[in-house]
């Protein structure tokens, strides 16, 4: 009975390591919802697709469950100006993070003018980095 014991601790042990040593085991690098190597983010629809898509969803329409929503954007009278949307995404809202540390001042004014112009949406009155720039927090090492 020992020598079972000990066998199978020793089967147990010596498969784990072969699974954390495989080649082709998955692992998450990304939390993008696009597959394959990450691409430069140089429109808003990428930044979009990249950034916002896993918990907004394709379609803007956002979702709800696991105790907090995600909102959606079609509609939405928060983004008639680009104020809102711009501060939310520099500074998180919710349960939405601060992406401040990961996107420039082009990238955040391109990601808002897409939702802004898109899902339904027909706000006027395009954001610039101009705009976003005095709105972006002062970052710590810590943030970045």
């Amino acid at each position: 009975m020992r020598f079972g014991t000990y066998f199978l601790a020793v089967a147990a042990v010596s498969g784990a390591i072969a699974t954390l040593a495989a080649p082709g085991v998955a692992r998450a690098d990304s939390a993008s919802s696009v597959a394959g190597p990450m691409q430069p983010l140089t429109t808003g629809a990428a930044i979009y697709q990249h950034v916002c898509q896993g918990c907004h969803m394709a379609d803007g329409r956002g979702a709800a469950g696991a105790s907090s929503g995600f909102p959606g954007f079609a509609g939405n009278t928060k983004l008639q100006t680009a104020d809102f949307p711009i501060y939310t995404v520099l500074n998180g809202h919710g349960g939405m993070p601060s992406f401040a540390g990961l996107l420039t001042d082009k990238q955040v004014a391109d990601v808002v003018n897409f939702i802004r112009t898109h899902f339904g949406n027909h706000f006027s009155g395009a954001a610039t980095p101009t705009d976003v720039a005095p709105m972006r927090p002062e970052l710590t090492k810590e943030d970045e």
